[in-house]
């Protein structure tokens, strides 16, 4: 495979900018958990959609099978909601689903390195303003988790839906990067949105975007992916590092310190790969000392609070609200297993970290969510609408869409995939929006490319 691929150069058109605005709406209204934001982004959404249309967009065969298992879903979750109640949980399982068949027609009918850079220009926003929310304890962007540390959140108010947002951006502006490895822009926004992944302390985006990285190392060439990626992560965790003063409630916040480590890392990822030889051997034997050096004095001394107090809570795989939030759905899932208990209708109760009963409608987990709510039977039409993304995905790979965004959007896919298996993801309007646009820009073919705009009716060379 090509490391330079052709990327198609045009201008944004307007289902194009209308699909970025949608996905833009969501992020902002706290990714469309709340029902105006959701109406808005989903509003924006069947915009593109109609103007997507009306440039000539197509429904394959391919899209018909979506469209059928997905409304073969419809249907099951209102049979349901009518014998249990919960028609608002059904509605927003149409209405997602709807949402996201609009992002497979506009992206496949969109210009393929515009939207990819569209996102990931939306993911850096977001990165930067979370890392600002910890950095100078903003509230609006950042979080206060168990009374004990801030985490970057952005505009969407949880931090692992930022991550989320983050890790498809991510994933996307690597696949960008690897396409112009000379792009210093490229190069910074991949920084600046690596940083913001690690500003949310999220357990379940930082796996998820190692699943992604996984798939770009089975699909594109592995050692021009870690020569841009590595030294991206490691300016990503200078800036991370920088910002531990910050993190902590019972320490004052160090922005002084958190803008200093941000602008050393960026250094770091963006200028490392670019050099060569000599220089390039010393450059990572310094940083191999460092690391060294670094490690060596913190395992002669005890942990400072400020990072003792970060480490207890995020880097360990306890996690009390997702286990016991387990628990009570497989208990659920076991009373009714077949049918489910109806859209909506589950409560699940843990004892929190401070061991208070918590009562929640979700159970952090996407899958076993659905099993509960819809039972064994919703299972059936959920696998043939994966089944029918898988083809459909299959066939832009053999198509001819892009090779290096064919590969950074189907890693997207997959970091969403293990994410909702920690999350309730698919509750936040722009997550199914950000699935439908990466399945649509992994199923181009060469036919559904754009044609190139013309000037006095000639197409120019």
């Amino acid at each position: 495979m090509s490391l330079v691929d052709p990327l198609v150069q045009q201008r944004f058109s307007a289902s194009t900018l209308a699909l970025l605005a949608a996905v833009t709406a969501g992020v902002v209204a706290q990714g469309g958990f709340y029902l105006p934001g959701r109406i808005v982004a989903s509003v924006l959404a069947l915009v593109s959609l109609g103007l997507a249309v009306r440039e000539g967009a197509r429904f394959d065969r391919g899209l018909r099978w979506i469209a059928v298992t997905g409304a073969a879903i419809v249907l099951w979750a209102g049979v349901r909601a009518a014998m249990t109640g919960g028609w608002g949980t059904a509605g927003g399982i149409a209405l997602s689903l709807l949402v996201l068949l609009a992002g497979v027609v506009v992206a496949r009918r969109a210009s393929a390195a515009d939207l990819a850079t569209g996102l990931t220009g939306i993911g850096a926003l977001v990165a930067v303003t979370g890392w600002a929310g910890v950095a100078w304890r903003i509230e609006r962007w950042s979080v206060l988790v168990e009374s004990t540390i801030w985490r970057a959140a952005s505009t969407l108010t949880y931090p692992n839906a930022a991550a989320a947002v983050l890790a498809v951006a991510g994933l996307l502006a690597l696949a960008l990067l690897l396409a112009e490895p000379r792009s210093l822009g490229r190069a910074w926004v991949l920084y600046l949105i690596l940083a913001g992944l690690g500003a949310t302390l999220s357990r379940a985006g930082g796996l998820a975007f190692a699943a992604g990285v996984l798939l770009f190392l089975i699909f594109a060439p592995v050692r021009q992916v870690l020569r841009h990626l590595a030294p991206a992560l490691l300016g990503a965790g200078i800036a991370v590092a920088a910002l531990v003063p910050s993190f902590p409630v019972a320490a004052e916040p160090d922005p002084l310190l958190a803008l200093a480590g941000l602008a050393v890392g960026g250094l770091v990822a963006v200028h490392l790969p670019r050099l060569h030889g000599r220089w390039l051997a010393a450059a990572w034997g310094l940083v191999l000392a460092a690391a060294v050096g670094g490690l060596a004095f913190l395992l002669t001394r005890p942990l400072p609070a400020r990072l003792e107090a970060v480490s207890r809570r995020r880097f360990t795989l306890d996690s009390r609200g997702r286990s016991g939030a387990l628990r009570s759905a497989l208990d659920q899932a076991a009373a009714h297993p077949l049918l489910g208990s109806g859209p909506g209708q589950a409560r699940y109760f843990w004892q929190d970290y401070s061991g208070q009963l918590v009562a929640s409608r979700w159970a952090h987990n996407e899958y076993l969510q659905w099993l509960v709510d819809l039972g064994a039977v919703g299972l059936v039409p959920l696998a043939a609408l994966a089944v029918a993304i898988v083809v459909l995905l299959r066939r832009g790979r053999a198509g001819g869409a892009t090779p290096l965004l064919w590969t950074g959007a189907v890693a997207a896919l997959a970091a969403l995939a293990v994410h909702s298996a920690f999350d309730f993801l698919w509750e936040l309007a722009v997550v199914p929006l950000l699935i439908g646009v990466l399945i649509g820009l992994a199923a181009r073919s060469h036919g559904e490319e754009p044609s190139a705009p013309s000037i006095n009716g000639e197409v120019p060379a």
